[in-house]
């Protein structure tokens, strides 16, 4: 029984992998079908790829999906950007970002994973967002002035970000999140880069104006709610109004 709960964790375990890769590679799709194969250029791209590098996905992996993205080469991607909105249990409301070939299998999929939730629905909730650009990124020094770096850099507003919210900020360095205007994402990425920082996140994502009240117990039916959409292979972002 021991050997066969083994093999199991092992299999859960790699298709995890396999999910992460799978995404990390249609994000570094997209991103270069956005802004062009230059990681100079494209700050999306560039923190795509550093991310896919840590993940161990191969050279080959990751320049053919460059390629792809950027129509270089035969093989063209015809990935669609599909937004949905909804509602989770305790009226949360959240917004489901996928990348998909085929629109009408992954509309009802979607449907069908809002209504599995306590209370959870399909429905109109964009004006409770803010559209905006957000960078993520960590600096080397403890002791850095995030407020400063934000305005020098162009950004609307900042907040600190540690090892334990986002793993890819390694322990003992100063994390940020950047929010920007939806056009200012890029350059506040370039600038924070080319100031010490070590950009993580670059894109377009959605910001709750208000999070509703929740208890412990509130926060695990919304957690399982929001994973079964993190585990579809198609859905790159979930956007929820959880602190």
């Amino acid at each position: 029984m021991g050997r066969q709960w083994l093999h199991a964790k092992r299999a859960i375990v790699n298709l995890k992998k396999g999910q992460t890769v799978g995404k990390l590679v249609k994000e570094m799709t997209v991103a270069a079908k956005l802004g062009g194969p230059d990681l100079g250029a494209n700050a999306r791209l560039f923190a795509a790829v550093e991310k896919a590098r840590k993940a161990s996905v191969t050279r080959d992996v990751i320049e053919r999906a460059i390629a792809k993205g950027a129509g270089i080469g035969g093989d063209k991607t015809a990935l669609e950007h599909v937004v949905f909105e909804g509602y989770g249990p305790h009226k949360v409301p959240v917004i489901v970002e996928a990348y998909t070939d085929n629109h009408q299998r992954i509309a009802p999929e979607i449907r069908q994973l809002f209504k599995r939730g306590v209370l959870g629905h399909a429905g109109s909730n964009k004006f409770l967002f803010d559209h905006v650009g957000i960078v993520e990124a960590h600096h080397a020094d403890p002791n850095v002035d995030r407020e400063a770096a934000a305005i020098e850099a162009g950004a609307n507003d900042f907040e600190a970000l540690a090892h334990a919210q986002n793993d890819d900020i390694p322990e003992g360095r100063s994390g940020a999140r950047f929010v920007t205007e939806l056009k200012s994402v890029h350059a506040v990425s370039v600038w924070l880069a080319k100031n010490g920082w070590t950009v993580i996140t670059s894109e377009l994502g959605y910001i709750a104006k208000t999070f509703p009240e929740l208890n412990d117990e509130d926060r695990s039916d919304v957690g399982e709610f929001l994973q079964a959409f993190e585990d579809h292979d198609d859905i790159q972002r979930v956007w929820a109004a959880v602190k």
